[in-house]
């Protein structure tokens, strides 16, 4: 994948570099740390579309359910990464977002996953619909590539 296409498939990018102290005993960038900087730019978009906004005044916020990484090349310091993100399918009460992880080192995909994110009422202490205003926040920032839309009336059994 060349870097062109990277953020194209990931409209929210985040800049990082990569820290000597996430490397392990074999001498590449250990396996908890990409699960890190999947987190660094899950948070960062989330900031970006105003999730925390919508959780501060609705008190609906992100619950991570699952989350996952496929690894593609060993990173190595010192090396700088480009995060991406991109919200790639919105149901009822929940969405996903794909991550990935871009080596400017090597020009290559370092890794990719997604995790699966469910929208939570903390008054209610249950799972809530998503939100309308973040639904339409994602298809307006995310141009180029706009998400599955499934069962959006309907909760999951």
């Amino acid at each position: 994948m060349q870097i062109s296409e990277f953020n194209k498939q990931y409209p929210f990018t985040l800049k990082q570099s990569l820290v000597w102290g996430e490397m392990d005993a074999f001498q590449h960038l250990n396996n908890v740390a990409y699960f890190r900087l999947f987190e660094s730019v899950r948070i960062a978009y989330f900031e970006k579309l105003g999730v925390l906004d919508i959780m501060q005044s609705q008190n609906l916020g992100p619950i991570l359910h699952s989350t996952d990484c496929r690894y593609r090349i060993p990173l190595v310091y010192p090396d700088e990464l480009l995060l991406g993100a991109c919200v790639s399918r919105i149901e009822y009460d929940r969405y996903e977002i794909s991550h990935a992880i871009f080596s400017l080192k090597n020009q290559k995909l370092a890794a990719n996953g997604n995790g699966l994110i469910v929208c939570y009422d903390y008054n209610k202490d249950e799972k809530a619909k998503v939100p309308a205003d973040l639904i339409k926040s994602i298809l307006n920032f995310q141009d180029e590539c706009k998400p599955e839309l499934i069962n959006l009336e309907q909760a999951r059994n």
